[in-house]
């Protein structure tokens, strides 16, 4: 399945056919995590629910500490 994530083309095997399985496979499940999906703010809890389809467009912004 192709994706537009942040920008880039990307395809993703087909077996990730939501959101939360989208940040497992790119190891950000754990993490802080804002998730955009065809321009809605998804909340946490409804990751799981969210299908992909082919041509979605996924905008995911994550913190990193510092100083």
């Amino acid at each position: 399945m192709m994706l537009i994530i942040n920008g880039d083309q990307i395809e993703v095997p087909g077996r990730i056919d939501d959101v939360s399985k989208l940040l497992t496979h790119f190891d950000l499940d754990q993490k802080v995590v804002i998730v955009e999906w065809n321009q809605t703010i998804l909340e946490k809890g409804i990751h799981q629910d969210t299908r992909l389809s082919d041509g979605d467009r996924i905008e995911i912004v994550h913190f990193v500490g510092g100083g």
